[in-house]
């Protein structure tokens, strides 16, 4: 039980952060005393834990978007400027979520096998660092939400869709292709935010039902362990959101690049050195 309880800590730090929580999962459960990965099951069950984060945090917007959906899809009513754009927005979480839901419900035995070596992670981990830095410095600051179009919307989910392989982050990379379209880091936050909630819940409560179900007894940690991990997973990343949204409007994302470059070179020398199995 303790040892849930510091994952769920570490993944509601990580979750939002571009450093990958799936990365930090698996890195950290070889250090704990079963030595083992806690498996691509609890940390998405745990993942609902922070997406509830969001959805509490983002309630005003997601309850605009949401009416304004319905409103323009169902009822076909006439909208003013501003629900146009909220309506659009929601178009745009549906069209943006559908690569990632596709390529995960394709590829989930990849997922939780080959796609969890600490090897791929820790080159991941440098790789997707340089390329958040490099399209963090040279990113224009232009564009806000209310320029998203279909076209971006896609690029959006397909950066989003790389998140699929640990040591990726689903924020780092959506976040990068925000910046590398010239959306302002506050506007590339936010969407990351919003895109990330029907791909998450969805993989989320699809692992739960396994969870529940007949290969329950697979699992590193008990369904009861898991849920008390996603509880704490929403109260640390709750925090997590409200300073991770102040901290971009006046800084850039340089101290997590260095903190990933530095992670993925000390786990290269540890699996080099064979202090950790692959």
């Amino acid at each position: 039980m303790f040892e849930s309880i510091f994952l769920g800590i570490v993944q509601g730090l990580t979750e939002f952060l571009p450093i990958s929580s799936s990365a930090h999962q698996r890195i950290v459960g070889e250090f704990l005393s079963n030595a083992q990965d806690p498996g691509a099951r609890f940390t998405a069950i745990t993942q609902i834990g922070t997406e509830l984060a969001v959805l509490i945090f983002f309630r005003n917007d997601i309850k605009k978007i949401l009416i304004a959906w319905f409103a323009q899809t169902l009822k076909r009513a006439k909208l003013p400027e501003d629900e146009k754009l909220q309506a659009r927005m929601g178009w745009l979480i549906i069209v943006g979520s559908l690569p990632i839901i596709i390529l995960g419900y394709l590829g989930q035995s990849i997922i939780e096998t080959k796609l969890r070596s600490l090897w791929l992670i820790a080159v991941v981990m440098i790789v997707f660092g340089i390329i958040l830095g490099v399209a963090d410095h040279f990113g224009k600051k232009e564009r806000g939400l209310a320029d998203l179009n279909t076209s971006h919307g896609i690029l959006y989910g397909l950066a989003q869709s790389l998140a699929l392989v640990p040591g990726v982050s689903r924020s780092g990379a959506t976040i990068a292709m925000g910046r590398i379209l010239g959306y302002s880091r506050e506007a590339a936050l936010r969407y990351s935010f919003l895109l990330a909630l029907p791909a998450v819940f969805g993989s989320g409560l699809y692992e739960l039902k396994g969870a529940l179900g007949d290969n329950a007894g697979t699992q590193v940690y008990s369904l009861s362990q898991t849920l008390v991990a996603t509880s704490i997973a929403f109260v640390v990343g709750y925090a997590v959101i409200a300073w991770l949204l102040k901290f971009v409007t006046t800084k850039s994302f340089m101290p997590f690049i260095i903190y990933r470059v530095a992670l993925g070179t000390t786990l290269l020398v540890l699996l080099a050195t064979g202090v950790l199995n692959p």
